[in-house]
């Protein structure tokens, strides 16, 4: 995300506080009540959002994270098109040395 990116953000959710402030003092709360309740649906935002964010590090679903598995699942293909029929048979037999409980697939 870019700068630019964040400071609209800042300033639409802003601005969206502002228009809530506002409903809620047309709605009839004087402007006390109206800026605690819009306080508390702004923190109660926050909250959620740093949950969310919060869970998707956790869980390793971040875009960083999906993009790096996505690059080396990638340069694995790359590397596994480029072996010759030879290396593709002596890392199949390595393979299963290393796991012999394994069937071989053909």
């Amino acid at each position: 995300m870019r700068r630019v990116d964040v400071v609209g953000i800042g300033i639409g959710i802003f601005a969206a506080s502002g228009l809530v402030f506002a409903l809620l003092q047309v709605a009839g709360l004087d402007s006390v009540d109206a800026g605690i309740w819009t306080q508390a649906l702004l923190v109660g935002g926050l909250v959620g959002w740093l949950v969310t964010y919060v869970f998707r590090a956790v869980t390793g679903s971040m875009t960083y994270h999906q993009q790096r598995r996505d690059y080396e699942e990638a340069v694995l293909q790359k590397r596994f098109e480029e072996l010759t029929p030879e290396e593709l048979v002596a890392l199949q037999a390595e393979i299963e040395a290393e796991n012999p409980t394994s069937k071989p697939t053909q």
